[in-house]
C-alpha cells in the first residue's frame, strides 16, 4: 500500500510502498479515503526532522536530557546506537482520517467491514491507504457526512476538548487567538454553543475567513486599537474566556489574553505557545484561572484506554476522546458545523509531497484545510513486499527471519546476525512502516506485518522473535513445531499454560531454542566462572540491582502483555545464578516492600532467595526506588575462599589468598549470545542453554509471584521434556 513517509535522519518527504499493517485485537483495520493534514502540528514535525543534528537537539531538549542520562546509565558507546537507531527511522505523519472498515477485532464487537468510520491517533491514523486504529479511537460517520468533512474529526475533537475547558455558558463572550484551522472550529463550536465570539489573529485572511463563518467579530493582532475594541465587544468587562489556538514561541498570546480577560477569567491552552506567566498585573491581581487542554480529551495518553481498548465509565467521565469525536460528528450531521469553506486544497496521495510544500511555504498560496485522497482499492494489499537484496554475501547457511524489530532487536540483535553471517530473508512487523526501514537499514530481502511471512517461508530456517512477552511462547512454540531454529528475547512465558506450549513442542522439534539470557554470555561472566571451576563447592551470590522506575502504565508493568517484571526482567538474574551455580533451583522465598506510595508497584522493590539442588544459594534485591547515580547492577559471587564482583558488567574483580585481580571487559554479552546461537544451528549441536535449565529460570519467576501472594517458600520441580 502507499504511505507517505518521513525520513527522520535526513527529513526528506516522500510517498512509498509498504506492508499494510496489521489487525490485532482490539483494532479496526480501515481502508483511508481522505486525510487531514494538520498544518501546525505536522508543520512543526517535519522542521524537527529535516532540521540539522544540533536544530534536531536544540528543539528538544527533553530528549537530549534523556540522551545524557543514558550515557551515565549504559555508556557512550551502548547510547551512541541507541540515538543512531533512533535517527534513522521512518516517521508516519497524519492523525486525522476517514474510511470504511476493512475487518475488525474490537472487543465490543461495535464496527463490521463496510462501515463508514472516522479515525484518530499519531502514528495510528496516519497518511496512507491502510491504517490499523485501535477502537476507543474510532467513531462512526453518519449518513449525511461526507468523508471529507469525516477526516477533519481528530482536529474537531481538539477544538471541542478545548471549549468544554472553558465551560462557555449560554451568552458569554469568548475570545480565541490563533484563527487557523484549529482556531476556525473553535470559533464554529462556540457560536454554536450560543457563545459571543471574537477572534484575533496576525493574518486578514484568516480574520475574514472568521468574520464570515463563525465569529461576531475579528481583528488583526497588530490593530492599533485591539485592546479598545475588545473592552467595547465586552461592554468593559473582559472575555469570560479566552481560548489560545496559536501555535508560536512567542509570549504575547499569554500576555494579550490576561489583559483582556475578566476579573475571575479563564485562560484555556490548546495550541503550543510560550508559556511564561507574568505574575503582574493580571494574572495575580485579576485571579485568573489557567488551564490546559490536553489534546481530544480523557483517555489522550493513557495506553488502558488508547491501546487496550478500556473505555470510562460514562457517567463519571462524560466526555472521553472517542465521546467528544462522536460529539463533534454529530455536530456537522445537523449542519451546525460548516467544513467546507475551510476546504481549500485536495491532492492525491500520490501528490502528497506537492501538499506539503504548501504548508512548508515553499509554494506561496492561501490555505487552511488541506485534504489527502485515496481513490479505489489500495495499489498493493499485501502483507508483504520485496526489496532489493542486500550485498552482503552469507557465510553461514542460516536464513533467519525477524519477528518484532523495535528499538532493541535493532540495536542488540540484528546487527550481531549480520555480523555473524546470517543471512537476513524478512523481518516482521505489526507496522508496516516499520519494518520496510528496518528492511532497507539492515538490508533484509523482504518487509512483512504477518509472523506468517516469516514462518512459512521454505527458506528461512530461523526466527528471533522479539515482540511483546505474552506473544513469545505462542511464536515460538509454532516456529519450533515448523522445525525451526528459534531465539526468542526472554521471558519465554508469562503463565504456566503457555510454558506448556513450548515444552510440548519443544519435544517434537528438531529446532535449536534459545533464550535470550545474555548475561551468562558476557566476558566477564565467563571469566569468573572460569576461575570457580576447580572449586567444586557451592557459591552464594548477592545480587543487588538498582533497576529504576517504569511507570505503572507501561506495557511491560501490565500483567496479560509484560508479565510484570518479575517475570519480564529478574528472570536474567535467576538464569545467572543457575549459571554461576551449576546446579538446579529447588525452592524460593520471596518478599516485596510494601509502600503507600502509588508511583510504585510493590513487586519492582523485592527481595528473592533462592535455593539450589547442589546447596548454592542466591539472594537478589531488584529495587525501583533507588538512585540513579548509583551503578544498576552489583552481583557479588562467593566461593571457597574466592569473592568475585561484577559491576554493571563494565568491570570485575577477583579476590583469591589475598591478592585482587581487575578485570575491564565491557559488554552484557549481546554479542556473544548471538554468535553463540548461530554456531550451534551451524555445527548442529545442543542448546547454547539447556532446555530445562530454560524452563527452570521460568518456573522461579513464576514461584516468586505465588511466594508473595502466599507469603510461604514455594518449591520448584522438575519438568519432564
Amino acid at each position: 500500500m502507499k504511505q507517505l513517509i518521513q525520513n527522520f535522519k535526513s527529513g526528506e518527504l516522500y510517498v512509498d510502498e509498504v506492508p499494510v499493517p496489521s489487525l490485532s485485537e482490539g483494532f479496526v483495520l480501515v481502508e483511508n479515503k481522505f486525510s487531514l493534514i494538520s498544518a501546525g502540528t505536522e508543520r512543526g514535525t517535519v522542521k524537527v526532522a529535516q532540521a540539522s543534528l544540533l536544530g534536531k537537539a536544540k528543539q528538544r531538549p527533553d530528549l537530549v536530557a534523556q540522551v545524557l542520562h543514558n550515557v551515565r546509565k549504559e555508556g557512550l558507546s551502548a547510547t551512541l546506537k541507541k540515538v543512531q537507531t533512533k535517527l534513522d527511522s521512518l516517521k508516519a505523519l497524519g492523525y486525522s482520517t476517514a474510511g470504511v472498515v476493512l475487518a475488525s477485532m474490537d472487543k465490543n464487537h461495535a464496527y463490521k467491514p463496510g462501515d463508514r468510520v472516522a479515525c484518530a491517533g499519531q502514528d495510528y491514523a496516519s497518511h496512507a491507504e491502510v491504517v490499523s486504529i485501535p477502537q476507543n479511537l474510532v467513531a462512526r460517520i453518519p449518513d449525511n457526512v461526507s468523508f471529507e468533512e469525516a477526516s477533519f474529526t481528530t482536529l474537531g475533537a481538539i477544538a471541542m476538548q478545548g471549549v468544554r475547558q472553558s465551560e462557555p455558558r449560554l451568552g458569554e463572550n469568548v475570545c480565541v487567538i490563533g484563527l487557523g484551522l484549529l482556531g476556525q472550529i473553535t470559533c464554529q463550536l462556540l457560536r454554536a454553543n450560543g457563545c459571543n465570539v471574537f477572534g484575533i489573529d496576525l493574518s486578514d485572511r484568516l480574520v475574514d475567513l472568521a468574520k464570515e463563518l463563525s465569529a461576531d467579530d475579528a481583528l488583526n493582532r497588530t490593530h492599533a486599537n485591539l485592546t479598545g475594541i475588545c473592552e467595547s465587544f465586552t461592554k468593559g468587562f473582559g472575555f469570560d474566556s479566552v481560548i489560545i489556538t496559536a501555535a508560536t514561541p512567542s509570549n504575547d498570546p499569554i500576555e494579550l489574553a490576561a489583559e483582556i480577560l475578566k476579573k475571575k477569567g479563564k485562560l484555556v491552552m490548546v495550541g503550543a505557545v510560550k508559556m511564561d506567566i507574568p505574575r503582574d498585573p493580571h494574572f495575580f491581581r485579576k485571579e485568573l484561572d489557567l488551564r490546559m487542554s490536553c489534546s481530544y480529551g480523557p483517555g489522550r495518553y493513557d495506553t488502558t484506554y488508547e491501546e487496550d481498548g478500556a473505555d470510562y465509565p460514562y457517567a463519571y467521565v462524560r466526555w472521553t476522546e472517542q465521546r467528544n469525536m462522536e460529539s463533534f460528528l454529530n455536530l456537522l450531521s445537523k449542519g451546525q458545523i460548516n467544513l467546507k469553506p475551510l476546504i481549500t486544497h485536495t491532492f492525491d496521495i500520490d501528490d502528497a509531497e506537492k501538499a506539503f510544500d504548501l504548508v512548508l511555504g515553499k509554494v506561496q498560496e492561501p490555505s487552511i484545510g488541506i485534504l489527502l485522497k485515496y481513490d479505489g482499492r489500495p495499489s498493493k494489499l499485501t502483507t508483504k513486499i520485496a526489496l532489493q537484496k542486500t550485498k552482503a554475501t552469507p557465510t553461514k547457511n542460516i536464513s533467519v527471519g525477524f519477528v518484532g524489530a523495535g528499538s532493541f532487536a535493532q540495536s542488540y540483535l540484528i546487527p550481531n546476525v549480520k555480523s555473524s553471517g546470517g543471512r537476513l530473508h524478512t523481518v516482521v512487523n505489526s507496522r508496516g512502516i516499520t519494518s520496510k526501514n528496518v528492511a532497507e537499514k539492515f538490508g533484509f530481502g523482504f518487509a512483512s506485518s504477518s509472523h506468517q511471512d516469516a514462518f512459512d517461508h521454505e527458506e528461512v530456517n530461523t526466527i528471533f522473535i522479539a515482540t511483546p512477552h505474552n506473544s513469545h511462547a505462542s511464536l515460538a512454540a509454532e516456529a519450533l513445531s515448523k522445525n525451526k531454529n528459534v531465539f526468542v528475547e526472554k521471558p519465554l512465558a508469562i503463565n504456566y499454560e503457555d510454558l506448556q506450549k513450548v515444552i510440548d513442542a519443544k519435544k517434537i522439534s528438531n529446532g535449536i531454542l534459545m533464550v535470550g539470557f545474555n548475561r551468562r554470555f558476557s566476558e566477564l561472566a565467563k571469566a569468573i566462572k572460569g576461575n570457580m571451576a576447580e572449586l567444586k563447592e557451592p557459591v552464594f551470590m548477592n545480587f543487588r540491582i538498582n533497576a529504576g522506575l517504569i511507570p505503572k502504565d507501561h506495557w511491560i508493568q501490565k500483567a496479560e502483555v509484560g508479565g510484570g517484571r518479575v517475570i519480564g526482567e529478574m528472570c536474567h538474574f535467576f538464569d545467572l545464578m543457575q549459571y554461576f551455580s551449576d546446579s538446579r533451583p529447588i525452592r524460593v522465598i520471596a518478599e516485596s516492600m510494601q509502600t503507600d506510595n502509588t508511583k510504585y508497584t510493590n513487586q519492582d522493590n523485592i527481595s528473592v532467595t533462592v535455593r539450589f539442588e547442589n546447596g548454592s544459594v542466591g539472594n537478589l534485591t531488584y529495587l525501583a526506588n533507588g538512585d540513579g547515580s548509583l551503578s544498576k547492577e552489583r552481583l557479588e559471587i562467593f566461593c571457597g575462599g574466592n569473592v568475585s564482583i561484577i559491576d554493571d558488567f563494565r568491570s570485575a574483580s577477583i579476590s583469591s589468598n589475598g591478592k585482587e585481580q581487575k578485570l575491564k571487559i565491557s559488554g552484557k554479552g549481546h554479542r556473544e549470545e548471538v554468535k553463540a546461537f548461530m554456531e550451534a544451528i551451524e555445527s548442529g549441536g545442543a542448546d547454547p542453554i539447556p532446555f530445562e535449565s530454560i524452563v527452570d529460570t521460568t518456573l522461579v519467576s513464576f514461584k516468586v509471584l505465588e511466594s508473595l501472594n502466599t507469603g510461604l517458600p514455594q518449591t520448584i520441580d522438575a519438568v519432564s521434556n
